[in-house]
């Protein structure tokens, strides 16, 4: 698969809009764009995507790396994609299976090792991805708070290797309902 579409969530306010990460993989010279409106921090998460992913011992692609955060009108901030960006890439690659991304909703900004860290704005978010039917991955830190919605499906990752473990099947991470 070279197209791949992941589910997060913005961060408005106290709104949390559906941003769509679709990542394509095309032929030509090896670069990595992001476009969607993307501010600065999200803009630097190329070079913690690519860090992080190397050191969890995954390919980068050698290829054009186009990653679209629909809607490209809506402002994106923070390192909150930097997770889904990374997620796309390894179901873009077919590193990942496409099809364990679609019943999730993923938030975290990642270190350069590959931890996921904590992001604001993790309440709207878990009322949303509720309300959309969807289970919400984020950060270990951030699962309580996002535990107390209701009707909400937590799944609490520490770092991106483990993340990628739990959805190809070898190592199941708790999912915490309310």
């Amino acid at each position: 698969m070279e197209l791949s579409i992941i589910y997060s969530r913005a961060a408005v306010g106290i709104e949390a809009p559906l941003v769509q990460v679709e990542t394509h993989l095309g032929n030509g010279l090896p670069s990595f764009q992001i476009v969607g409106l993307p501010e600065t921090a999200v803009r630097e998460s190329r070079d913690r995507v690519r860090c992080a992913l190397q050191q969890t011992h995954f390919e980068f692609p050698d290829r054009r790396i186009t990653v679209n955060l629909a809607p490209a009108d809506l402002p994106k901030e923070g390192g909150r994609f930097d997770l889904p960006i990374a997620l796309g890439i390894l179901a873009a690659s077919g590193q990942l299976p496409a099809s364990a991304l679609t019943d999730h909703e993923f938030v975290g900004e990642l270190a350069l090792s590959g931890a996921v860290r904590p992001v604001p704005g993790i309440i709207p978010a878990a009322l949303a991805c509720s309300a959309a039917g969807r289970a919400l991955v984020t950060p270990a830190a951030s699962a309580p708070l996002a535990a107390a919605v209701p009707g909400s499906r937590i799944i609490a990752t520490e770092d991106l290797l483990t993340l990628c473990a739990h959805l190809n099947g070898r190592h199941r991470l708790a999912v915490e309902e309310h």
